[in-house]
């Protein structure tokens, strides 16, 4: 089976959430923001998942564009818990960017195919 990579990164970055998310609860006892952020990067990768078994390309394409509008809120998060000193979340946003381009980039070529036909 090919590897899909939005899929890998989608996924990988759904696991460290996680364990930032534990971090944070356990070490801050910070819950409100920080199940805020679970839901919002946990579900880039699930509707990731969904887009894969879209019916359409309409409907592919509206699957991705709900996980960028996701991965534009985990940002943000991200950005916010920087911001307040619970945790230095450099990292994570380069890897919510680098998903956010890849994401960007299907949806731009699936529309550029689309609109061939």
């Amino acid at each position: 089976m090919k590897q899909n990579v939005l899929l890998e990164k989608t996924f990988e970055f759904a696991v460290k959430s996680v364990k930032l998310t534990k971090v944070m609860q356990q070490e801050n006892k910070e819950y409100v923001m920080s199940r805020q952020f679970l839901k919002s990067a946990t579900s880039i990768g699930a509707n990731a998942e969904e887009a894969i078994a879209a019916q359409s390309s309409a409907d592919f394409i509206s699957k991705l564009s709900i996980a960028r509008k996701e991965a534009r809120e985990t940002k943000y998060w991200l950005r916010l818990i920087t911001a307040v000193d619970l945790h230095d979340c450099s990292s994570e946003i380069k890897h919510i960017d680098e998903i956010t381009k890849i994401i960007t980039s299907i949806i731009l070529t699936t529309k550029q195919s689309t609109e061939k036909k």
